[in-house]
């Protein structure tokens, strides 16, 4: 049996909020939103480039972070082409910068930042291929 081949992926973020949440990703982040609001579940498609996050409107329960639930780990990570421009085009955008670009020792420059909901967002991409593949 052939196997069919995965092209993309979605990240899934629940919102309490989903209009508070959604503009943010549009205003400070620059992704094209998609409201679907007329369907059973509440929610919205946000797009830039190959990225696709997509919103939930909660029916119960609080949004917690996965660092406040678990004390570990991201919300989402977000891979741009290059991370210091990114993060010169979010920095003066009213985005809570947690961490600003830095090399890891793995091989691959991260910052995290914080979304108006309180998870945190990785952005990153592999820089040292050597190094974080261990070739």
């Amino acid at each position: 049996m052939n196997k069919t081949e995965l092209f993309a992926s979605a990240i899934v973020l629940m919102s309490e909020d989903i209009n508070k949440t959604i503009n943010f990703y549009k205003k400070q982040l620059g992704f094209k939103v998609i409201k679907h609001f007329e369907h059973g579940e509440k929610f919205a498609a946000c797009y830039r480039e190959n990225v696709e996050i997509v919103v939930v409107q909660t029916k119960k329960g609080e949004v917690i972070s996965n660092m406040e639930r678990h004390g570990a780990g991201y919300d989402a990570y977000l891979v741009p082409e290059d991370v210091n421009s990114f993060y010169n085009e979010i920095k003066e955008k009213e985005v809570k910068v947690i961490e600003k670009p830095v090399l890891k020792p793995y091989g691959s420059i991260e910052m995290k930042i914080e979304d108006i909901d309180g998870r945190i967002i990785g952005i990153g991409r592999v820089q040292e291929q050597d190094i974080f593949y261990n070739k």
